[in-house]
């Protein structure tokens, strides 16, 4: 096996230990470590939760007292940059400076303002040998929703919606005691929960909050509701509990950003669906393909031409997936 083979053998192996972090990362990004030693794992470790210690220095850690003298011959993999700055935590890349490792491999280098390559600077200027992009599209994707806010400072936003069989999101309605067109079955309605559970935000327009007065939480799953925005202008009294209002979408993403807020998902109307697709804010979309056909109603949003997209089967019922890159 020849030394790129090699590199991404263990940098796989930093993605499927960063994934363990998911639930308890965010809002820091996901990340792996190992240290190897002439094709050996001598230790391994993730970041569990924002605020307690970087993978790296749970790699280093998880060393036994046997085996901490071969660190000065072994390889330290990582799937994001290791840090440079004293934030909750100390610098990663001074701890690795000061084991003696002597090579590092990098899946990415990380977008955040205090980090951005000086982290792989430090290392180098130390005489560590580093090596920076293995594997690199799959480091960014594993974290896309960290990248993406530090890269626009803006929230990765998802876009989310149901249509019926025949192309339509809803019946035509003016009164909000009239029900929706119910698309979503049991088990697709758990998928979209799951969904926002994932995100830390959730939005929808004006007029969806008039006639569906959605509560726009997560409980046909588990985890934390996301923060219920309505986009437009919503008379004094009319907006519930909980929910914050804006009058226009710069002003919201700016807002969220400076909250620190990564992730949004936009459950709207055609109208504020429709407007986020033309101005191109979007990373995600997801669309569930109903089996119920309405026959007229308010259409489905309509996709730039020729972007790309996958559909799969879940429960009987077609998913399609975009990917704004």
């Amino acid at each position: 096996m020849n030394n790129l083979q090699e590199d991404k053998k263990w940098m796989r192996r930093c993605l499927t230990l960063a994934r363990c972090g998911r639930y308890g990362a965010p809002p820091n990004p996901m990340v792996g470590s190992v240290v190897v030693h002439n094709g050996r794992i001598i230790g391994e470790g993730y970041h569990i939760r924002c605020g307690t210690a970087h993978a790296e220095v749970n790699a280093i850690g998880a060393v036994k007292e046997a085996d901490r003298a071969l660190l000065k011959e072994s390889t330290l993999y990582v799937n994001l940059e290791p840090c440079s700055h004293h934030g909750r935590t100390p610098p990663c890349a001074e701890l690795i400076i000061r084991t003696g490792i002597p090579r590092v491999v990098v899946g990415c280098v990380d977008p955040f303002a205090k980090v951005e390559g000086r982290g792989i600077r430090m290392l180098r200027e130390a005489g560590i040998d580093v090596t920076v992009g293995v594997l690199e599209a799959e480091c960014k994707h594993l974290n896309r929703r960290f990248i993406t806010f530090h890269t626009h400072h803006r929230p990765f936003i998802t876009l989310k919606w149901a249509r019926s069989s025949d192309g339509f999101i809803d019946k035509w309605r003016d009164d909000s005691t009239e029900e929706p067109a119910h698309l979503s079955t049991p088990h697709t309605l758990m998928r979209v929960h799951r969904l926002r559970s994932q995100h830390r935000a959730i939005l929808v327009g004006h007029g969806t909050l008039r006639l569906d007065r959605p509560t726009l939480t997560v409980r046909h799953w588990t985890g934390e509701n996301p923060l219920p925005i309505v986009l437009g202008r919503v008379a004094e009294g009319e907006l519930p509990a909980g929910f914050e209002a804006f009058c226009d979408i710069d002003t919201m993403l700016e807002e969220l950003y400076r909250r620190g807020i990564q992730t949004l998902l936009v459950e709207g109307g055609e109208q504020t669906l429709q407007t986020f697709i033309n101005r191109g804010l979007w990373d995600e979309a997801w669309e569930e393909q109903s089996l119920v056909r309405l026959e007229s109603g308010v259409p489905a949003p309509r996709m730039p031409i020729g972007t790309e997209h996958s559909t799969e089967t879940l429960f009987g019922v077609n998913i399609s997936h975009w990917r704004n890159r």
